[in-house]
């Protein structure tokens, strides 16, 4: 493999972090009280030709912890009416975070990548619901980086000027349909094809890979 090859793939592009994509719907805004209800995750992969691409994905309706604060609006907002109704088919925050850590923790190590990083809309907010989940269900190995994490808000603002989800989206080219928002499969597919064109373009754009003016 040539250098140039070398510096295409994925465990280069983001010094060694494994990108996942995750958004999370809850009865709330405070991770530590208000329930988890719902999350999904997309890993990501990289091309022979560095682009990326989302790769896996993994979703879960999640029943309220014990003694769990449900937010009459928050409910209205995300359209989760009844938490509890067997409907939704919801499994406990271990279980769904175990499955999603399983999945990470696999792909990572396919791509000699040293460890994953939550990629999100807004991203503190999903990073404290899932790492205040993780500590509820004592879950000891969390491949997610404690804090770092890739805010595709942040990173819209910079590429499109825009920094809501929808908006960053049909700046940049994207279907957007809103009716469909709020519900975390299509928010997190949303932005996974956000955050993978920002990549894309700076590459397109001859960001990447750096030129080393040492050679």
């Amino acid at each position: 493999m040539t250098v140039q090859n070398e510096m295409l793939a994925l465990n280069k592009r983001f010094r060694g972090y494994f990108p996942v994509v995750i958004d999370v719907e809850t009865a709330g805004f405070n991770s530590e009280t208000d329930a988890l209800l719902e999350i999904c995750a997309i890993t990501l992969k990289m091309d022979e030709h560095g682009d990326l691409h989302p790769a896996s994905t993994i979703h879960f309706h999640i029943e309220p912890f014990e003694g769990a604060n449900l937010e009459k609006a928050a409910l209205e907002f995300n359209g989760i009416i009844d938490p509890f109704s067997p409907l939704r088919a919801a499994v406990s925050e271990e279980h769904a975070l175990k499955e999603i850590y399983k999945l990470v923790r696999k792909e990572q190590k396919d791509a000699n990548c040293s460890r994953a990083i939550i990629v999100a809309h807004n991203a503190t907010f999903d990073h404290n619901f899932v790492m205040a989940a993780s500590e509820r269900s004592k879950l000891k190995r969390v491949p997610f980086h404690p804090f770092a994490t890739f805010d595709t808000a942040a990173l819209s603002g910079l590429a499109y000027g825009q920094t809501v989800l929808a908006k960053a989206c049909k700046t940049a080219g994207m279907e957007f349909d809103n009716k469909e928002a709020h519900s975390a499969l299509y928010d997190t597919e949303k932005t996974a094809e956000l955050f993978c064109g920002i990549v894309n373009k700076w590459k397109a754009l001859g960001g990447w890979p750096l030129i080393d003016n040492d050679n």
